[in-house]
């Protein structure tokens, strides 16, 4: 039988006391134990309460503000894009450079766009495009943090949000504007068709050339309507919409091999969505698009200038193409008016006017670019492209497909200051240490066999840095590189301003022949900081640029040393000397002290002539190119001389401009610090510069074209038996206050009426050679000059100089 309840008001018995037994006294009921109050610094952490109920405001904001946002925020009108304004473009005093033109847009429907093209772009810029929605959250969340990491500025954007850019709103990188993209996307994506969203961005993208839209770049880039595009072309067209000034191949041919690997991988793309066979992608082949048909507006430098400006704004991610293209900016540049002209007239008056096609078929071929910046500020202040933007559009002056030459050569020696480098033996390296310039030496202290070739395959025995570098030999500076180091050498020259991508950047002992592939302002760059004591300050052509009032921020510029003072002044003392007594004595026409270096490359493609001033540096390049192919040439018997050497036309190009820019200015001699032992060197021994022995018959060696030679005593007639008769030795005179010294001339030989010019090597007179026997004649210590020569063209060349 089961216990009954206890009347109303008895106590509860305790199910513990025995039956019968006498209840407990009466008495409060027990309370519940306490939870242990947290102590320490268990106190400042949330309870999993608190953190549940902060989760789920969160959510509930983010949810209110994703509805607000998406009932706040209408589809605008097109953008100002969709009628862009054109850029004006300045000179540094504010007068009109350029305006870019207006805008070339045509709108076509997408069933006039070939579906292999439609696809194309699909597999270059969104290839779930039909099958994901208007946004991608996890592809905007991996943009943002591959761009905060700092593997690259990504978008993350759909084809909805990249038309809604394009014709609603801008380019600018703002929050904002992302905002409302981002909800305009979506309410775009739910009332308008994937086939009307993806015919808008093809008729609003831009692709560079000025075009606007899918139409206007097939008729830039390939001349025909966009209906006529293969599936190639149209990949090709897909590739511009990444970055549509670097992979336009004709304009910027250092970027060919990342165009045609971006078009690669659009096509690759194709046939992993099976939009197209593997017979057929195999069978596609790389569609070269057509010339460049400018404007008129941008004829003469124009075109170059405003093409190098656009160029720097978009290299150092000031403005982005597209955001560049909308128009509307005043951009005033570092170009000086006065100095510009007068490179053009140089240039004109020193070289083109000198140019008969007809009657040298080979003049056609000839080639300039230039540049000239302030080394104090870093200013670009005249840049010389090319003859004519609307003829020749490849910058001259920015390109990146042509050898440096010899004029890499003062960068081998600044690193050996800069390193405090010595030679195998341990002796310093100083402009005043000996080296051995036989001709083909083999290079010592390297695993890599090299034995380069002096220019005329000339031996010069034991002689100084600095008579190395007047005579430009090259057996002295591949020696030099490996005592240096080969990678300290390549630091150096990055340091002093030359991009680390530069093409064929390669270390190694032929690397001081100047086989990489600077640009002309690349190397205006590099000696810019020589000039400026080692002191690298980063070039620009940007003085302000301004949209609505507002200026744009600009890359800070702040200037470092890149090299000591005493290793860039003590490689100017030696350039100084080039000047006055080597190969680049055409230089003091411009009337003021100058430093520099002559270059000629391989196979004779290009002659260059890097110098400066104390406040100013110019270098100047003469190059071969095929105006049909486009393929480098080259220069042999160009103006009617069987070799274009850097101290030929190059330095009577800078001589002319130099002497105009700096009319106003009185010369100035150059502030240097010297390595301790380059101030004064001790007396050299006599050069005696000796050639390979010619067989009966065979051309004579080659001698340089670019050094004139002083009129001398006549060669008394050889011997009649062939005999040799060596004459004596004379040391110049030299005059203060305008130094003067005596040349050092190869003499002339006749070969049945064809007549050698003399060569200056360094000190040496070698007297003329008959066909009855050879005569030495004096020696001359001193300054060197090279004859011209009528011998008929030089068989082709191998190495540089």
């Amino acid at each position: 039988m089961s216990d009954q309840s206890p009347p109303p008001g008895w106590p509860p018995r305790d199910p513990d006391t025995p039956a019968g037994a006498p209840p407990s006294a009466p008495g409060p009921h027990p309370t519940p134990k306490a939870r242990p109050r947290r102590t320490g610094w268990r106190r400042f952490l949330p309870t999993w309460r608190m953190l549940l109920g902060t989760l789920l405001l969160v959510a509930l904001l983010i949810c209110g503000a994703l509805v607000a946002g998406y009932l706040l925020v209408d589809i605008p009108p097109a953008n100002a894009a969709a009628t862009a304004q054109s850029n004006v473009y300045l000179y540094a005093d504010g007068s009109q450079l350029a305006r870019d033109g207006e805008v070339n847009r045509v709108n076509v429907p997408l069933s006039q766009v070939p579906l292999g093209v439609q696809e194309a772009v699909l597999a270059a810029e969104d290839r779930d495009f039909y099958s994901e929605r208007a946004v991608d959250p996890k592809a905007m969340v991996r943009a943002a943090w591959n761009t905060a990491t700092g593997k690259g500025t990504q978008s993350g954007s759909t084809i909805t949000q990249q038309y809604v850019k394009n014709y609603y709103l801008g380019q600018e990188q703002t929050i904002k504007r992302k905002v409302k993209e981002f909800f305009i996307a979506i309410k775009l994506g739910r009332e308008k068709s994937k086939d009307y969203i993806l015919e808008g961005y093809l008729n609003t993208s831009y692709f560079g050339r000025n075009a606007y839209g899918i139409q206007a770049a097939s008729q830039a880039y390939y001349g025909k309507d966009v209906n006529k595009l293969t599936t190639a072309e149209g990949a090709y067209l897909a590739t511009l919409l990444n970055s549509p000034s670097a992979f336009d191949v004709v304009s910027h041919p250092q970027s060919r091999d990342r165009a045609v690997a971006r078009w690669n991988y659009v096509l690759d793309g194709m046939v992993k969505k099976k939009w197209m066979t593997p017979g057929e992608r195999a069978a596609a082949r790389f569609p070269e698009p057509g010339k460049v048909r400018t404007a008129a507006g941008l004829s003469g430098q124009r075109g170059y200038l405003v093409e190098a400006v656009k160029d720097y704004i978009a290299e150092h991610k000031i403005l982005d193409d597209k955001t560049l293209a909308e128009g509307g900016y005043r951009i005033t540049t570092t170009i000086d008016k006065r100095r510009q002209s007068a490179f053009v007239d140089a240039v004109q008056n020193q070289l083109m006017d000198k140019l008969d096609p007809q009657a040298r078929p080979v003049d056609r071929v000839v080639r300039a670019g230039g540049a000239s910046i302030d080394p104090a500020t870093g200013k670009v202040v005249a840049l010389y492209g090319g003859i004519d933007y609307t003829k020749q559009y490849v910058n001259n002056a920015t390109r990146h497909d042509y050898q440096v030459a010899s004029t890499f050569k003062p960068f081998v020696f600044a690193s050996a200051v800069q390193n405090g480098s010595r030679t195998q033996d341990g002796r310093r390296i100083t402009p005043n240490t000996l080296y051995n310039g036989d001709n083909k030496r083999r290079v010592v202290g390297t695993r890599i066999p090299y034995a380069p070739e002096n220019e005329g395959q000339v031996s010069y025995g034991d002689i100084t840095v600095n008579t190395a570098t007047d005579l430009s030999v090259n057996t002295v500076f591949a020696q030099m590189v490996v005592d240096v180091g080969t990678e300290k050498v390549k630091r150096t020259a990055i340091d002093l301003g030359i991009p680390e991508d530069t093409p064929n950047f390669v270390v190694g002992p032929a690397m001081a022949l100047g086989t990489m592939q600077a640009s002309v302002v690349d190397m205006t760059q590099a000696y810019a900081t020589l000039a400026d004591h080692g002191r690298y300050t980063p070039y620009t052509y940007l003085e302000k640029i301004s949209k609505d009032g507002d200026d744009i921020h600009l890359p800070d510029r702040t200037p470092r040393q890149a090299v000591s003072r005493e290793a860039a002044d003590t490689t100017t003392s030696m350039l100084v000397s080039v000047v006055d007594n080597g190969t680049g004595t055409e230089a003091l026409a411009a009337g003021h002290p100058a430093a520099g270096k002559t270059g000629t490359a391989e196979l004779d493609r290009a002659a260059w002539f890097a110098a400066y001033t104390p406040d100013l540096v110019t270098v100047v390049s003469v190059m071969g190119q095929d105006p049909d192919t486009g393929t480098l040439q080259s220069l042999y018997g160009a103006l009617g001389e069987a070799r274009i050497g850097g101290g030929g036309y190059p330095a009577r190009i800078w001589a002319a401009y130099t002497k105009t820019a700096l009319e106003a200015t009185d010369p100035e001699d150059f502030d240097l610090e010297l390595q301790p032992g380059a101030a004064q060197p001790p007396p050299p021994p006599p050069v005696q510069p000796t050639t390979p022995q010619q067989p009966e018959g065979s051309r004579p060696p080659w001698q340089r074209p670019d050094r004139p030679t002083p009129p001398g005593p006549p060669t008394p007639p050889g011997p009649p038996n062939g005999g040799q008769d060596n004459g004596g030795q004379t040391n110049g005179g030299q005059n203060t206050g305008g130094e003067t010294n005596g040349g050092q001339t190869q003499g002339g030989q006749t070969n049945g009426g064809d007549t050698t010019g003399g060569q200056n090597t360094g000190g040496q007179t070698t007297g003329g050679q008959t066909t009855g026997g050879d005569t030495t004649g004096g020696q001359t210590q001193g300054g060197q000059t090279n004859g011209g020569t009528t011998q008929g063209r030089r068989p082709p060349s191998h190495f540089l100089e």
